[in-house]
């Protein structure tokens, strides 16, 4: 049951690797509600449609309409939304590096010295 203790190396580079960061944009709190409500959104509209086109073949059985009816129900893809994976926090720390590099806030050596060093840090060749 011996575990053994990680050194705070060991502990920085798996940070970097397993930590993920939100970089869409969007305020990391409100995902809780927006993920919630964009897997809604899409599922309402397919029943809806769904519901419409089976709406008009109701009535006496007829075979033509049925069979209209289905093809109208396949024509159309039902809509759909995926969620998008976070970043690591690894690959966040180095795009905010190189675009302070970029913006001028921060001198091109010491920015591309920092981000050598967290690419070591990361195990990762250098570029």
């Amino acid at each position: 049951m011996g575990r053994r203790r990680r050194s705070p190396q060991e502990k920085k580079a798996l940070s970097y690797a397993k930590d993920r960061r939100n970089n869409y944009g969007e305020n990391d709190k409100s995902s809780r509600k927006n993920i919630a409500r964009s897997k809604k959104f899409p599922h309402r509209v397919n029943r809806r449609n769904a519901s419409l086109v089976l709406e008009a073949a109701t009535g006496v059985l007829d075979e033509v309409a049925g069979a209209a009816a289905e093809e109208r129900l396949l024509a159309r893809r039902p809509k759909s939304w995926k969620k998008w994976s976070d970043a690591p926090l690894g690959e966040v720390v180095q795009d905010s590096l190189r675009r302070r590099v970029d913006l001028g806030r921060d001198g091109r050596e010491s920015g591309t010295a920092r981000i050598r060093r967290v690419r070591r840090r990361m195990r990762q060749p250098a570029e």
